[in-house]
Parts: structure tokens; sequence; C-alpha cells
């Protein structure tokens, strides 16, 4: 496949069409699907992530662990899985064709990921993913899992209650979309809209994280009125 051409990887093809295909197209086709490799590509991924981290920083256990959620969630391996054009190679069934959504393009990642690991090694594996994945640590991008993540800490520090409340649903099942308001103490921070809740509450969170300015003039405000 092209998107690997580039990255100078060869792979087994039969190994990689399986990598590339989600459940609903072997169903169709009565072919192998990802999910076996997914499982291997998620524990070759927290290794490698695991690894570069240990040793490119000095960080404690607690902050090593955080860091590298924020790097291997689903937002992160969508956008890695974007980098490489692999979107456009994913097979999927008739009714899930206008679905191709996050959660299936980070499982294919994961899945591409263990078709190199087990055609070419670890090292091989390894040197493929931080290429990737490294420019996204050094320039410190926070992804979606974590804005939720900061948000919450924002919050804590003033003991304000926090919630996220869907307030809009449309489209048919296996096509939604969603609204989400993120509430502080029944105020409106942000809204987010995303094809599922974690995603629509994550751009909510993003959304009230932008407007911090406001947000942390107000936290001031209770620090002060609370001294």
């Amino acid at each position: 496949m092209n998107f690997l051409d580039k990255y100078n990887i060869k792979v087994d093809k039969n190994l990689l069409l399986n990598a590339l295909t989600h459940s609903s197209y072997s169903n169709e086709h009565e072919c192998e699907n990802y999910e076996r490799l997914e499982y291997l590509g998620d524990a070759v991924l927290e290794l490698i992530v695991s690894e570069y981290l240990y040793k490119a920083f000095s960080y404690e256990e607690g902050d090593m662990t955080k860091l590298r959620s924020s790097y291997v969630c689903e937002h992160a391996l969508y956008e890695y899985a974007k980098k490489i054009d692999l979107i456009s190679h994913i097979r999927v069934g008739n009714g899930q064709i206008n679905n191709i959504n996050e959660t299936i393009i980070a499982d294919v990642f994961e899945s591409v990921l263990a078709c190199i690991f087990l055609t070419n090694g670890y090292n091989k594996c390894r040197d493929f993913a931080l290429s990737i994945i490294k420019p996204f640590i050094d320039n410190k991008v926070v992804f979606y899992s974590d804005y939720k993540s900061l948000l919450q800490e924002m919050v804590q520090t003033t003991k304000k209650s926090l919630e996220y409340r869907v307030v809009k649903e449309k489209g048919p099942a296996h096509d939604k979309t969603y609204e989400v308001e993120v509430v502080v103490d029944d105020i409106v921070y942000g809204k987010g809209i995303g094809k599922s809740k974690k995603e629509a509450e994550a751009n909510a969170a993003f959304n009230a994280l932008e407007k911090k300015a406001e947000f942390k003039g107000e936290m001031n405000e209770t620090k002060t009125d609370q001294n």
C-alpha cells in the first residue's frame, strides 16, 4: 500500500488487508478483519510510547502515565492515521460506509502497527511509529483526551461542579451527531458537536478552554472572594 511505501516499509499484503478491514466488511465478504491485530497493536503502541517517554524525559511515573495517555488516545491515533493517509484505505461494509468514525480509524492505525511489528520486528515498528508521534510530543500538542482532564483540573482548583449535558441528537442510529454543553455550576462554558458523545464532550471542553482567559478571571475572583 502506498501509504507505507514512502516509509520504506514492506509488509505481508494479506496481513495488511486484514489490518485495514472492519468487521462490517468481513461479515459481508467472509474474510478476516482487524480486531485481533488491533489487540496486538494497542500493546505495541503503548510500549513504544512508554519507552520513548522513559528515555526522553525524567518525569515521575504519574506524569509519564498522564502524558502517555494523551498520545495513545483515540483522537491522537486518528490524527496519526490522517498524517500517513491511512483513512482512504480502510475497508468497511455497505452499512458502515458513511460512518468511518474516529474509533474505527484509531483501531486500524493500531492494527497496521501490529502488521508492521509482525512483519519487520519491534525496532522497525518503533522507528515508524515515532517518526509520526514524536513531532506531536515535541510540539506539545494536546489531544482530545486531555481537554476534559485539563478542564477538570481547572475546575477542581475552585471546587466548582462540572458536568456534560447532551442537548441535541440528530441523524439515524448508525450515523448520529451529538451536541453537548459543558456546564460549570449551572453556567454553560462551552459547546461541542461530535459523531459520538465522547467526541462531543471533548469538543465542548476544548471550546471552554478556548475561553480560558475569561474563565481564569472568574476563578481569580472566586479565590479573592474566598480570601
